[in-house]
């Protein structure tokens, strides 16, 4: 920016800049600015120097970037990271109004550091009921719900001090209501609990590599399912996947390699202590009774940082379908959506419409195409595996750098590929049916996954064809995208809290990452690379 004046927000480059929305940024919370607050009404070429320009609001942040008038991109980023998104958030508000502006908001990211976001699931953080308030709900095979959990942990400590069952379950009631209450600081309200008490309360036990206290409703394929009916006629996001490393340690595309654990992923920001620091919990009893939570400030302290500790990934890589390695053909590539995202290895992945309509003969249209289709679209995807890694670094970054420069900036571990990719294991196609009313359920509208093609294992890599019969009969437009996996490989937190479980798949006990900063804590995971959608609508709109 050309201004002198502190501008709140982050990854806002230059002339050409993606601002990431998501995550709270600006001065440490509870401390005071050393700047006055800009007007937040007032045009950006108006404001003083010395003031702090904020955006509340996406509608604010995009207002600010039409006045400043440069070329930019909003990736909305780590969407289901419930660390400090209260439960129950949904993206339904987004799409409203002026709080979307699909001239700036083109791409969001489905994998990072904080890991997965793609995957929508049924179940509920907290109940909303019609009138606002909120409840605990109870738990099911695949969820349970941290309120709940906080209600058997009181339940448990107070049948230990020989409490009637009566009074006990009494008492859990209410440690459901004050956790309900206290929204991410729902662990607050149990004092003295430790972080291994709450198993795998609020996780997602189904998901991939999830992010920690998952939002579903924030979800990448539940964004990109839902609707808008304000104004009439149906209004959806069209959002392409890319992936980063989403780390604040300035070592980008930490995902090469999945080693050195404190340095490579947030889990101590390479603090060397065993969780992120100035993030903590008091000193407690183990009372046999909840407590309501009354934040005393609002520092990071109200979070979950232990637990956390175990769902911080080494990140993922954004890919670019580019023309060209300068900065205008990337920037293209992103503005059209003709990027994928990975976990941090370098897949490649191709996805093609392969008869777009008014095409010459053998003219396809990449990811991240929108077109209208009177005929079954015929889709064809290719994706070849990553190459194996070598440790160390190769001789000529030792010879330009040196050993301790190397050690300062990559732990001595370079990005250093052999000459033996990996095998692609199988693709996989998603198709989402974006709502047509506001009272279709969102999860009856994803197909995950609607096909599967197992790849036999062949260096060249795997390609699959495959078309959609149903489309033409169907009411509704479709967006398709496709998964590529490579063949399974450790991977940092790829097990979560490392859960010990029953028969039934109930967790018992659990291992959780960082209090061992030697410990690595990999687990089996398949590396994997998410295409940007395409989206094919009917001609004359969905019936």
């Amino acid at each position: 920016m050309s201004s002198g004046r502190h501008l709140q927000g982050e990854r806002c480059t230059g002339r050409k800049g993606a601002v990431s929305s998501g995550k709270p940024a600006g001065p440490a919370r509870g401390t005071p600015s050393a700047h006055p607050a800009c007007d937040p009404d007032a045009n950006v070429h108006d404001l003083p120097d010395d003031c702090l320009e904020s955006a509340p609001t996406p509608a604010i942040l995009f207002r600010k970037l039409h006045e400043w008038g440069f070329p930019a991109l909003v990736i909305p980023h780590g969407t289901t990271w419930g660390f400090y998104t209260p439960p129950g958030s949904a993206w339904d508000k987004q799409l409203a109004g002026d709080m979307h502006d699909p001239s700036l908001q083109k791409l969001i990211e489905v994998y990072s550091g904080h890991g997965d976001s793609e995957l929508y699931r049924d179940w509920r953080e907290v109940v909303i009921g019609a009138d606002g308030t909120l409840s605990c709900p109870p738990p099911r095979p695949d969820y349970l719900p941290s309120c709940w959990k906080a209600g058997e942990i009181i339940r448990d400590r107070c049948l230990a001090a020989d409490e009637s069952a009566a009074e006990c379950e009494e008492r859990a009631a209410e440690a459901r209501v004050n956790a309900v209450a206290a929204g991410v600081a729902g662990h607050r309200t149990v004092p003295g609990a430790r972080p291994e008490e709450w198993l795998d309360a609020g996780q997602c036990r189904d998901c991939r590599e999830p992010a920690f206290n998952y939002r579903p409703r924030s979800s990448a394929q539940y964004i990109l399912a839902l609707g808008n009916f304000d104004a009439g006629a149906p209004r959806h996001f069209q959002l392409g996947f890319m992936a980063s490393s989403d780390n604040h340690s300035a070592r980008p595309g930490t995902g090469y390699k999945e080693l050195k654990r404190t340095s490579f992923t947030e889990s101590t920001l390479g603090s060397g202590s065993t969780s992120l620091p100035g993030f903590g919990r008091p000193e407690e009893d183990p009372e046999p009774r909840s407590q309501a939570f009354v934040p005393a400030d609002i520092g990071f302290n109200l979070f979950e940082a232990e637990r956390q500790a175990s769902y911080f990934m080494t990140g993922g890589l954004v890919a670019a379908h580019a023309s060209g390695r300068d900065r205008e053909s990337i920037w293209s590539a992103l503005e059209q959506r003709e990027v994928y995202g990975t976990t941090g290895q370098r897949t490649l992945l191709w996805f093609d419409l392969r008869n777009p309509p008014d095409a010459s003969r053998g003219e396809t249209l990449p990811m991240g195409s929108a077109v209208t289709l009177a005929a079954p679209p015929i889709f064809e995807a290719r994706a070849v595996g990553s190459f194996e890694q070598k440790p160390g670094c190769p001789e000529e970054s030792l010879n330009a750098l040196g050993a301790e420069q190397l050690e300062r900036i990559c732990r001595g571990e370079c990005y250093q590929p052999s000459d033996v990719r990996r095998q692609i294991t199988r693709i996989e196609v998603v198709r989402i049916r974006p709502q047509r009313t506001r009272a279709e359920p969102v999860g009856k509208l994803i197909d995950d996954p609607w096909k599967v093609f197992p790849c036999k294992p062949d260096p060249a890599g795997c390609t699959a064809t495959f078309t959609d019969p149903d489309f033409i009969g169907s009411d509704h437009d479709a967006l398709y995208y496709v998964r590529a996996f490579e063949e399974p490989a450790p991977g940092m937190n790829a097990g979560g809290v490392r859960c010990e479980r029953n028969a039934e798949g109930e967790c018992l006990k659990v291992n959780l990452c960082g209090a061992d900063p030697s410990d690595d804590c990999l687990a089996p995971r398949e590396p994997r690379a998410w295409s940007s959608p395409i989206w094919v609508s009917h001609p004359g709109g969905a019936r």
